[in-house]
């Protein structure tokens, strides 16, 4: 864009903050500012180059990372590990990370709070499983840990439109998520998942799921506060805010059950 339009972003964005920054959590405010964007540029998605770029990556990694998942004592541990690792590829928090060394990190130090042990049990248990996708070449990482999981009903919801590098029906088609699971859209364009704003297909999907995996920061700050039970986050915090908030330091790998937090 050129610097008029420029300014006019910058400008539109400090207003809304002024009127409404108390009033949003930071998922509700980047989607009224990724609105705004994508009628100001004229562009429906600004990060769809980048989508691609991390979801091609991501798909020349799985087969290796298929192969440390099969050798491994304990796949369904190392498939998870491998998941929350995934979640670094976030260009709505930075675009300067190293996905090989998250790999490492997370393999070798694990997590920060962990109730891995809770989730494989309510896996087994549960016959409904809701998974809450939300970066793209992330997505990947989640295929590989549905796929370890061989759960016979897993539904994997994207957003309902475009914005940062969130997943969307397309980046679930090109990666093929529909071999492992049924693909669903949540109805919304936030880069978060915001109950009462998703769509009446996804409500009833979410109410009736026995278990719902919650994947990314932007999930869990749209429903840390939905006093549910059966939700299960799978992260890595990006912030001191939501570090404290977890009592984990900024960069650690989360896997927590809501119940437990």
């Amino acid at each position: 864009m050129d610097e008029v339009l420029k300014q006019g972003f910058t400008a539109k964005m400090s207003r809304l903050y002024i009127e409404k920054g108390n009033n949003y959590s930071a998922p509700a405010f980047s989607r009224e500012l990724y609105v705004y964007l994508r009628e100001l540029s004229g562009n429906a998605d600004p990060h769809k180059a980048s989508k691609k770029k991390y979801n091609d990556i991501a798909m020349s990694l799985f087969p290796s990372l298929k192969e440390k998942v099969r050798a491994s004592a304990d796949p369904f541990a190392t498939s998870l590990h491998l998941a929350v690792a995934g979640n670094i590829i976030d260009l709505g928090a930075h675009d300067d990370f190293d996905i090989h060394l998250a790999i490492e990190q997370v393999l070798n130090t694990g997590f920060a709070l962990d109730h891995s042990a809770f989730l494989k049990e309510s896996a087994a248990k549960a016959e409904t499983i809701l998974y809450l996708g939300d970066n793209a070449g992330e997505i990947v990482f989640d295929k590989l840990f549905i796929e370890t999981l061989n759960h016979p009903n897993v539904i994997f919801a994207v957003r309902g439109a475009p914005v940062i590098n969130d997943i969307t029906m397309e980046d679930a088609s090109y990666v093929n998520m529909n071999e492992v699971a049924r693909v669903i859209s949540n109805g919304y364009d936030a880069p978060s998942t915001i109950l009462e704003k998703c769509s009446a297909e996804f409500i009833e999907v979410f109410n009736r799921a026995d278990l719902i995996i919650s994947k990314g920061q932007g999930n869990l700050e749209g429903l840390l506060e939905v006093k549910d039970k059966k939700i299960f986050f799978m992260l890595m915090a990006k912030c001191n805010v939501i570090a404290e908030l977890l009592k984990v330091r900024k960069g650690d790998f989360i896997a927590a059950y809501n119940g437990m937090l």
